[in-house]
């Protein structure tokens, strides 16, 4: 059942390892992108689902390392666990930040903390006790596996939205926050740095073809709905705004102006992680993610603190 016709590219392996990055935001404005209060909040909701989602990676990946009989690859994930947390770190310490101007994402984020800590966190939800296997300990395989197929497919999408911000000049020519950008940069330069790892560990301890696919369609799914649920959080507790409304129209919109990913291009994400011949090293850039994180202000001082 393995995918055997995935192509890894060599030379895009590098070793990982984790950046004890900080950043101040006393200067960052609400709307750090000057006059857009939608692309802004529609960026902000990283800040709402990462730290719950990326300490659930951790805590998925540490159940899976006895199942790894690679070394190389047991290195790999070992990178991305501490990259993963500090992701998390990072982003939780915006949200005091957001309640400091007088915008409080608690109710939004008690929702997301319950989705990945209780629905995804623990034994294997009741909604799909149709295709857990009847013994408890195929029930808790089962249930492991499924959610490292999960993470590979949340993966594939975090790189791209990595390649995309390390492309968005747009945001730059609009005089998006500085220290805001450098935080999403430094991060989408991480997430293509280590957009290979979750593939190739699914592919290490399953590889199943119709999990994959199943998998893709329930990790597609809840990134949709988590996303434009938190946009039109945002939009409408922003104390700024009077009427504010997030819609699919104004994200293709968006798109168009290039200071968010194009609709087209995430559509044409979807055939490419879904294709027999797919591989993570085939999309983005090695070279461009390393190049930031060599001049990246937060990446570069934390060089220098030696953490």
């Amino acid at each position: 059942m393995s995918n055997t016709q995935a192509r890894p590219v060599e030379s895009e392996r590098i070793p990982l390892k984790a950046r004890n990055v900080s950043f101040s935001w006393e200067d960052t404005p609400l709307h750090w992108v000057p006059g857009d209060p939608f692309t802004t909040h529609t960026i902000n909701v990283l800040h709402l689902l990462l730290p719950a989602g990326e300490r659930w990676f951790v805590h998925v990946y540490k159940q899976v390392l006895p199942l790894i009989r690679d070394d190389r690859l047991r290195e790999d994930v070992v990178g991305f666990i501490g990259q993963e947390a500090m992701h998390s770190q990072a982003h939780d310490e915006v949200l005091p930040h957001l309640r400091e101007q007088g915008l409080d994402p608690t109710p939004y984020t008690a929702q997301v903390d319950w989705f990945f800590e209780k629905l995804l966190g623990g034994t294997p939800p009741l909604l799909n006790a149709w295709v857990v296997p009847p013994s408890p300990g195929r029930a808790r395989r089962w249930w492991l596996l499924e959610r490292v197929a999960l993470i590979a497919a949340i993966e594939h999408y975090t790189a791209f939205l990595g390649d995309w911000v390390l492309n968005a000049a747009e945001l730059d020519r609009r005089g998006a926050d500085p220290t805001m950008l450098d935080l999403l940069r430094w991060h989408g330069a991480e997430e293509v740095e280590h957009r290979s790892v979750a593939f190739d560990l699914f592919m290490h301890v399953d590889g199943s073809y119709r999990r994959r696919v199943r998998t893709w369609a329930t990790a597609f799914s809840a990134l949709v709905f988590l996303w434009q649920r938190g946009t039109r959080f945002f939009m409408e507790n922003d104390p700024t705004l009077v009427d504010g409304k997030a819609s699919f129209k104004e994200f293709h919109r968006s798109g168009r102006r290039g200071t968010l990913p194009t609709t087209g291009a995430m559509l044409r994400s979807i055939p490419r992680y879904l294709s027999h011949a797919y591989h993570p090293s085939q999309e983005g850039s090695t070279a461009q993610a390393v190049a930031y994180l060599a001049s990246s202000p937060a990446a570069l001082a934390a060089e220098k603190t030696g953490s």
